[in-house]
């Protein structure tokens, strides 16, 4: 999967939208914005997104990224975030 130069394999980029799905369990009224909220804490968190972490826009990097896999349409090659299916 991709987002503008940055390439992540769909099995990480599944994992992480496991992470942020589970995020919205929480509270809904300690909850923090889901376009704020950032995966980096996760002792899950695949390794190859650690760079992303250092950037000012990881969350919506990672936003756009757990919205590209919604459905699984990225393994039907359906979705254009997909540079190919893996």
């Amino acid at each position: 999967m991709q987002d503008g130069e940055l390439k992540f394999s769909l099995e990480s980029v599944k994992k992480l939208k496991e992470l942020m799905d589970g995020n919205r369990h929480i509270n809904p009224r300690l909850k923090v914005p889901m376009a704020s909220y950032s995966p980096c804490q996760e002792k899950h968190l695949p390794e190859e997104f650690q760079p992303v972490c250092k950037r000012e826009d990881a969350p919506m990097i990672f936003r756009r990224l757990s919205l590209a896999i919604e459905d699984d349409l990225c393994e039907i090659c359906a979705n254009a975030a997909c540079a190919g299916c893996f």
